[in-house]
């Protein structure tokens, strides 16, 4: 019912371009899935940070008897580089579409975030950035659905090279798609004045929420368009509805790489800074109300996550607790959070 009435107020605001419909059956399911990537894996993690060279591969399911050809892909910016991460993250494309009946029906290429270095340490970051998606997506449908995944890496004779978690992102025109939406096809950056302004005070709240700075749901870098780690859609209304994605620098994951901006002047990415807009600090009051009550859904997943060890959880816990301390009352959200908006 809350999901619900969530959607129900972003698509009154923002007036979607076409009806919504259901996810595609990969991001369907919470469920965790097995599957098994057989090619040239040790040249292509060798060769990735120089080379972003496309190797051919299977991909097939447990279980299933079928084997999608495929086209691998380094793709990333700072985990594509060998200081960052051993393993880099990947693109997966198929080369030919799968069949109606295949979980994988209905993708074209996917995102697949890996778990950048062999160290058991890392398999807890790649969880907690999943959990991040997940938290998102229970405050917003308007959301990147994630597929969590076992997956064991081949190479064409057979040997295992590493098996691993791993994570499928949803495509930005499903998350559309799914909410009667379309991509936004903007320059590199937009006036604040043109977000939907609920959607708005709900990502800024959850990436105050994660502890994330890396992100902007308005400007891109020059030239590669808008926005750095977010995604816009839009629909009849003029406004745009910002998606973000890419949590590995937050607070709440962090990864032993990540490092705070300078111009915030902080020491550790677990330090929390409000960075959204003061003219959506009205939808905040209203934004912290939804996180309050999906909290008892948000803590109750930590516990759904296989492979997540009892520390992990229970510090990730703990570390969203101090957020909900900082918005348990409206008087809260405006002494604690909202006194560093923007604009």
């Amino acid at each position: 019912m809350k999901r619900a009435l969530t959607a129900g107020l972003i698509v009154a605001a923002a007036a979607p371009a076409a009806a919504a419909t259901p996810a595609k059956p990969l991001f369907a399911s919470d469920a965790p899935i097995q599957l098994t990537i057989q090619g040239p894996i040790g040249d292509l993690v060798r060769n990735s940070e120089r080379s972003r060279s496309t190797v051919g591969a299977t991909l097939s399911l447990a279980g299933s008897t079928d084997a999608h050809p495929i086209r691998l892909t380094p793709r990333g910016i700072t985990r594509l580089r060998k200081e960052t991460c051993g393993f880099p993250p990947l693109r997966v494309e198929f080369a030919q579409p799968p069949a109606s009946a295949s979980l994988f029906a209905g993708q074209r290429r996917l995102k697949l975030v890996t778990h950048c270095r062999p160290a058991a340490s890392f398999q807890q970051h790649l969880l907690l950035e999943y959990s991040a998606y997940r938290i998102f997506n229970l405050v917003s449908p308007v959301s990147f659905r994630a597929r969590l995944a076992t997956v064991n890496y081949v190479e064409p004779n057979g040997r295992n090279v590493t098996t691993r978690f791993g994570f499928f992102i949803e495509d930005i025109d499903d998350v559309g798609r799914r909410n009667g939406f379309k991509e936004a096809r903007v320059g590199d950056r937009i006036p604040s004045v043109q977000l939907e302004p609920r959607q708005a005070a709900r990502l800024a709240l959850f990436q105050y929420m994660i502890g994330n700075l890396d992100w902007s749901m308005r400007a891109g870098p020059p030239g590669e368009g808008c926005c750095h780690n977010s995604r816009l859609l839009a629909g009849a209304s003029p406004l745009k509805v910002p998606v973000p994605y890419d949590f590995d620098y937050s607070g709440l994951v962090d990864a032993p790489y990540a490092v705070a901006p300078d111009q915030f002047h902080i020491n550790s990415v677990r330090s929390r800074v409000y960075q959204g807009y003061c003219r959506h600090n009205g939808d905040v009051i209203a934004a912290a109300a939804e996180f309050r009550a999906a909290r008892p859904s948000i803590e109750a997943m930590f516990g759904q996550i296989p492979g997540m060890e009892g520390k992990t959880r229970k510090g990730a816990l703990a570390y969203l607790a101090r957020f909900y301390d900082d918005i348990a009352t409206d008087a809260s959200v405006q002494s604690r959070v909202l006194k560093s908006c923007v604009g």
